[in-house]
């Protein structure tokens, strides 16, 4: 099986659109928007807390989190890859232009050209 390039373009859209406009993104609707335009209607997001399951339960999953921070960014710290219908990409967040208050990576699986599930690793601090 070959993969495509354009579904290495998708994957690598995927990762830093999720990034930006779904967990980066403070306005509810525009958030909203993006997840039902780039996620699968059920979609599993696996986190630190939890697994959370379906659109309206991952736009509120990020809606809060986004609240406990809402002046961080989220900044990419390296390409994203993709391996057959999964990607990565690494990431920081904290303040604009101060490093990173944390880091970790975003690991997605894709069907059908929307993320079916995203797995969010944390780096430990110090580490």
């Amino acid at each position: 099986m070959t993969q495509t390039h354009e579904s290495t373009d998708r994957i690598h859209e995927l990762l830093r659109r999720n990034l930006q406009e779904v967990f980066g993104e403070g306005d509810a609707k525009r958030r909203r928007a993006v997840i039902d335009e780039l996620w699968t209607e059920n979609a599993v997001l696996y986190v630190p807390p939890g697994v959370v399951v379906g659109r309206a339960a991952i736009d509120k999953f990020a809606g809060e989190l986004r609240a406990t921070h809402p002046h961080f960014v989220y900044t990419p710290t390296s390409e994203p890859q993709a391996l057959h219908n999964a990607g990565r990409l690494a990431w920081g967040s904290g303040l604009r232009g101060e490093a990173p208050d944390y880091t970790g990576w975003d690991v997605i699986i894709v069907e059908d050209g929307r993320i079916a599930a995203l797995y969010v690793f944390l780096d430990q601090k110090g580490k």
